[in-house]
């Protein structure tokens, strides 16, 4: 009798579980082997979206899609073609996990919790026969042949005839795929939250706007959305945005640099000195700080006075062309000095990894070392908030898994 082909799957995450299932369900006769180094599998999916889940994004056309990466997106258009968020949708669905979407676009279970895709995954798993070795590391990958020697932290080894790497950014794991000839782009931190430590606004915490627009100095990209305060600085859709398409830019400036903010985006800075003037023309005896001409949160409009050195007690009447060029300037253009990031709630996710011209999309099979195969972050694969990463993930993963399994 022949003997069964073995696929070893390095990581208990979300790709490696799906991954490992794909490959599984499209070759029953395959041994798949599921290695994580931890006690707890899914860890990552346990706390994603504050324990809700962001599995995926209501986005289904893949030219629209692939601008939420700021790294790989070129490469993610024709695989997600092949598998998008509406297979993503479908599949847990078909498992009995329904997905529903918020305004926004983020996609989660029904149940709202990060257990109903747990207990999905780890029940197709074993019903496809998937082997979970929980605390087994991997600190030795040698090409064999045509197949590959695995060993792990507890002396064990595995031989088999296809590997699959999806262990997100390990140190570890980018050590082994160096040694089988593969090229690391050095992984810094993406989805970050901007520390002001000297922003006058500081003592607004808690404070938001629905819509502004940022600018890093020296950077070419600015990003609009909500703009949140915080007791230490600024976060939001549009800081985390920016902060995922300047991850390489700020991290070679060590996090210090300047920001400006655009607080009214929809209007220019002539429009905006136009609604300042119409304001004082029929507001004469009122207090220029008691109420905002604009969309803005009354104490935010205050704030931003101060910075303008407006003086408290200044009535419209006496509100002059140079007050009009100071105010009109903040609005359209403050700066803050960035000085260090934090990380977004518990998310944590890197750009760098496995470079990209070094896989084959079709197949995510490495072109360095046959039979080697990448899924989720491990790859130099980046998404902003809002349940992208996890889409790479199950598209890079699913991918893996049926070309493994086609062999």
């Amino acid at each position: 009798m022949k003997e069964k082909q073995v696929a070893v799957v390095i990581g208990g995450g979300a790709a490696g579980f799906f991954g490992a299932i794909t490959c599984a369900q499209h070759d029953p006769n395959r041994r798949v082997i599921l290695l994580e180094k931890n006690k707890q599998v899914l860890s990552k999916v346990r706390i994603s979206g504050g324990g809700r889940c962001n599995v995926t994004h209501a986005c289904f056309d893949p030219q629209e899609l692939i601008k939420f990466y700021p790294r790989g997106g070129k490469e993610l258009r024709g695989a997600f073609s092949r598998f998008q968020p509406k297979d993503t949708i479908g599949w847990f669905e078909s498992r009995g996990v329904p997905l529903k979407a918020e305004d926004d676009g983020r996609m989660f279970p029904v149940s709202d919790s990060s257990e109903s895709i747990i207990s999905c995954l780890q029940r197709q798993a074993k019903a496809c026969g998937v082997e979970l070795w929980i605390e087994k590391g991997v600190i030795g990958c040698q090409k064999q042949g045509k197949g590959f020697r695995v060993e792990l932290s507890d002396g064990q080894t595995i031989e088999c005839d296809h590997l699959l790497f999806a262990c997100g950014s390990s140190p570890k794991a980018y050590t082994l795929l160096e040694t089988l000839g593969h090229r690391i782009i050095p992984p810094v931190p993406s989805l970050f939250t901007f520390n002001v430590p000297n922003s006058p606004l500081v003592p607004l915490a808690g404070i938001s706007v629905s819509s502004a627009k940022l600018k890093i100095e020296g950077f070419a990209m600015e990003q609009q959305g909500p703009l949140l305060i915080t007791h230490w600085g600024f976060s939001g859709p549009a800081v985390l945005k920016l902060s995922a398409w300047g991850a390489r830019f700020l991290h070679e400036k060590n996090y210090k640099a300047v920001l400006h903010v655009d607080w009214l985006p929809d209007l220019s800075l002539e429009k905006i000195q136009e609604a300042l003037s119409g304001y004082r023309q029929s507001h004469p005896s009122r207090l220029v700080s008691s109420e905002a001409p604009f969309s803005l949160p009354k104490n935010l409009w205050k704030a931003l006075l101060e910075i303008a050195t407006i003086p408290a007690d200044l009535r419209w009447a006496a509100f002059s062309k140079q007050h009009l060029q100071k105010v009109s300037k903040t609005l359209h253009a403050s700066t803050f000095q960035i000085d260090g990031k934090s990380t977004y709630k518990e998310e944590f996710v890197t750009c760098g990894g496995i470079d990209l011209k070094e896989v084959d999309f079709k197949t995510m099979e490495s072109k360095v070392c046959s039979g080697l195969y990448f899924a989720g972050e491990i790859l130099d694969i980046d998404g902003i908030t809002g349940g992208f990463n996890f889409q790479a993930a199950w598209t890079t993963s699913w991918i893996a898994g049926k070309a493994i399994a086609a062999h």
